[in-house]
């Protein structure tokens, strides 16, 4: 009998993957013991030769639905096997090296559960196994054992112990696993703290509450990463006053529905989309509306029954963000729904959503009706997840709940980089935990701006750090003075003794691309064509259309949009009018508003308070320089009357003015002209300025809207290929193409560019799994850190 020590890495704990071992112990005759460490999972396993080559060859090829192996490493056991079966044993503490599994949404076999009445989970909103429920969500610290989670204060009842204890069981080591008998329970609730019992007609409190969601009320509801705010989403007038106590008037409305027959009443949905939205991540994906929300079987129906109020979608124009029910409750509350409920945070616009009973109870006072609340804690903050399917990939825009903490693997190269701290950026935030050649990226924290925010953002930090063990050697921060996120890392450098990192913006996102598609730290330079709002530059003007020759270890600009001054700063952001007025004024504004004084465009520019913006450009007066095409498209799409006097939300004229632009037209239309020369340094040179004559004389002749903003994405794809190619000509030794910045979360530019960029001929790479947005930041600053030890 031969013997052998085999240690697994990765995401394998929480997840079932040593009752899986013990069940492939026994297939294969095995005896041994396997258990929980820092490192991740430790096996010790003796048998014959043969059988020990298949065990080691099923622990690779049959592993659980929510596991990750990283890596097997096999050494020789001098020892002889203390038993004579195959043993699951305690886990041991340490230096932690493993992972914390995301939460995952519920598994097909407990929605059956829930809804069998002759199971003992029959509606029992917190059914899990260990192939679903809550993780991060409930965790304190590893290794990931009931008496680390929130589910510490609920001790098994027998059942459930027997359950827990029995390698057979699916829910053998499950850290939720709970029953009526012994675990959490829900209420519902009146604002006042008043219990509300369910009438003879109704089986528990959820139906309570699945009645009074018919009769237009709104509900708080406490799901597993934190607090919604649901309504009936056909109910127009209820859905007008959630806007209006949640202050959300403008920004799309998350829907959530039963199944997929119930989404495809209001949608397309391709079978990628129905992958993504069944799949154990479970998030909002953005799906594009079935005029005029009717159903794609084309029988005669009312259509009243199935329109959906257009406040829903806000700017998102053609579509809405549907998920399926990714927990119990969920789906025993859409049980008998046909129709769609919003499922949108319990917050005040911008703000975190509530997560705690008591907060709840205080911040929901005059949004919420009713509460439905439960008793096991919350312990950490997570988002719902956004994606959609693009190019035939999902493209995660929000990276939260199903997604986070799982891992990200960088490469090879970098598995000796020592441990190091990323903070992200300032705007949808997220930071990076950078060891054993991996980065850990918290779930989305939002805009650090707002104080609450920003009070998650210490709270998480200090939280990864410690269920992590992490004791980083350098804090990688941007260059940005300004950014909150760098303030504090500064600070934290400064009090621990700590090397400092500080990372170009937008090199950073060339890097996060290049480490989510795996490119080598020696692979080469690459094209980095990074589009996004604003980002600290290294010349004086703030960049955010740039062209930059890069790799991990630097990088060079090469090209760029020609600036444009932000008159009022931040309140060019707010008002995008300004940036309209900006670009005409550059053309010679008095010749401008002559020629085209009867356009409705140029008197309402002219009811503006021009003389004072002209005196702060003359003086240099809060009017920075910009080549940000984000502010390019806020500038356009006030010409074109979206969101001109004011935005409520971050990209909200970007955002409509793709969504005022029929797809169809993108391959027929002429695109706008744009200028292409090399400037004063010798840098390829963007110039808007040629458009904007063409654009006013269409609109003055009576193009519709729709028209114009498709020549503008044509135009503006046309000229990005152009400026690849000629950079292509210079720098023969370019090995890829990079598109990252949040520019490209419009779908219209990023799948036409993406097709017209095979004319240049290199591999383009684009993100996936990262967000293409500052949700990204923190993974690139941590590659480009580690890059420097390495």
């Amino acid at each position: 009998m031969s013997a052998c020590r085999i240690r697994i890495t990765g995401l394998v704990q929480g997840v079932g993957f040593r009752p899986n071992v013990w069940r492939l112990a026994q297939v294969c005759g095995i005896v041994g013991t396997v258990r929980n460490d820092s490192a991740g999972v430790l096996i010790e396993a003796w048998g014959e030769n043969s059988a020990l080559a298949d065990f080691q060859q099923q622990l690779h090829s049959d592993i659980p639905p929510l596991a990750r192996i990283d890596s097997i490493q096999t050494t020789s056991l001098e020892a002889s096997c203390p038993h004579d079966d195959f043993r699951i044993v305690a886990s041991v503490g340490g230096e932690i090296h493993t992972g914390i599994v995301p939460d995952a949404a519920m598994c097909p076999a407990c929605r059956a559960d829930i809804f069998d009445p002759q199971n003992r989970r029959y509606r029992y909103p917190f059914t899990n196994c260990t192939h679903c429920g809550p993780r991060l969500s409930i965790v304190r610290g590893i290794p990931y054992d009931r008496a680390n989670t929130s589910m510490a204060a609920f001790a098994f009842c027998p059942d459930c112990q027997q359950e827990y204890t029995n390698p057979a069981d699916r829910r053998f080591h499950a850290q939720p696993n709970a029953c009526p008998v012994c675990g959490p329970h829900v209420w519902l609730e009146d604002m006042r703290g008043q219990g509300i019992e369910p009438a003879a007609t109704e089986r528990d409190c959820i139906d309570t509450a699945s009645h009074l969601l018919r009769e237009g009320k709104i509900l708080a509801l406490m799901g597993l990463g934190g607090v919604h705010l649901v309504c009936d989403a056909t109910n127009e007038a209820t859905v007008a006053e959630l806007r209006r106590r949640k202050r959300r008037h403008q920004k799309p409305l998350a829907l959530m529905a039963r199944d997929v027959d119930v989404i495809c009443q209001y949608c397309h949905v391709r079978d990628a989309e129905v992958t993504l939205l069944q799949s154990k991540y479970s998030p909002i994906v953005l799906l594009e509306e079935t005029p005029p929300n009717l159903p794609l079987s084309g029988e005669e129906q009312d259509s009243s029954t199935f329109l959906l109020p257009p406040l829903i979608r806000g700017g998102l124009g053609r579509g809405f963000g549907f998920m399926l029910p990714y927990t119990p409750l969920h789906a025993l509350l859409l049980e008998t729904w046909d129709t769609p409920l919003i499922m949108t945070s319990a917050n005040l616009s911008e703000e975190p959503q509530c997560i705690t009973v008591e907060e709840t109870r205080q911040r929901m006072q005059g949004i919420a009706d009713y509460l439905l609340l439960h008793n096991r804690p919350i312990i950490n903050r997570v988002d719902d997840s956004v994606a959609r399917v693009l190019v035939g990939k999902p493209r995660v825009l929000r990276r939260a709940r199903s997604y986070a903490p799982e891992p990200l693997q960088l490469p090879p190269e970098f598995a000796n980089a020592p441990p190091l701290l990323a903070m992200g950026g300032e705007l949808k935030n997220t930071f990076g935990l950078l060891r054993d050649g991996q980065v850990v990226l918290s779930q989305h924290l939002g805009d650090l701006e707002d104080a609450r925010t920003w009070k998650e953002y210490e709270h998480t930090l200090r939280l990864y750090q410690q269920l992590f063990e992490h004791q980083p050697t350098a804090i990688v921060v941007d260059k940005h003075p300004g950014y909150r996120s760098t303030q504090l890392g500064q600070q934290w450098a400064r009090e621990q003794g700590l090397s400092l990192i500080e990372v170009q913006h937008h090199h950073a996102h060339v890097a996060a691309c290049l480490a989510e598609n795996g490119w080598p730290l020696d692979g080469g330079k690459v094209l980095g064509i990074v589009l996004d709002g604003l980002g600290y530059g290294e010349d004086g003007p703030i960049w955010g259309g740039e062209f930059l020759l890069a790799d991990y270890r630097g990088y060079e600009r090469v090209g760029h949009f020609k600036p444009t001054p932000m008159p009022g700063g931040t309140q060019a952001i707010l008002q995008p009018w300004r940036n309209t007025w900006a670009h005409l004024h550059a053309l010679g504004w008095a010749d401008v508003a002559t020629q085209f004084a009867e356009l409705e465009l140029i008197q309402f520019l002219q009811q503006q308070p021009l003389a004072t913006l002209e005196t702060m450009l003359a003086r240099g007066l809060n009017s920075p320089l910009t080549s940000s095409c984000g502010r390019l498209f806020d500038a356009v799409a006030a010409a074109l009357g979206c969101s001109r006097t004011k935005i409520s939300y971050e990209g909200q004229a970007a955002i409509e003015l793709e969504a005022l632009t029929p797809p169809v037209l993108l391959a027929y239309v002429a695109g706008y002209p744009f200028g292409l020369e090399r400037n004063a340094q010798g840098l390829w040179e963007i110039d808007p300025a040629p458009l904007w004559y063409t654009l006013l004389h269409d609109l003055q002749t009576g193009y519709d809207r729709g028209s114009v903003a498709a020549q503008f994405h044509r135009g503006l794809m046309d000229v990005l290929v152009e400026t690849a190619q000629r950079l292509r000509n210079d720098y023969p030794d370019i090995q890829a193409i990079a598109l990252s910045g949040g520019v490209f979360q419009n779908a219209l530019l990023f799948t036409g560019l993406l097709e017209k960029l095979q004319a240049v001929g290199l591999p383009i790479l684009t993100h996936s799994n990262v967000p293409t947005n500052d949700g990204g930041l923190a993974l690139g600053q941590a590659a480009i850190g580690a890059a420097r030890y390495l």
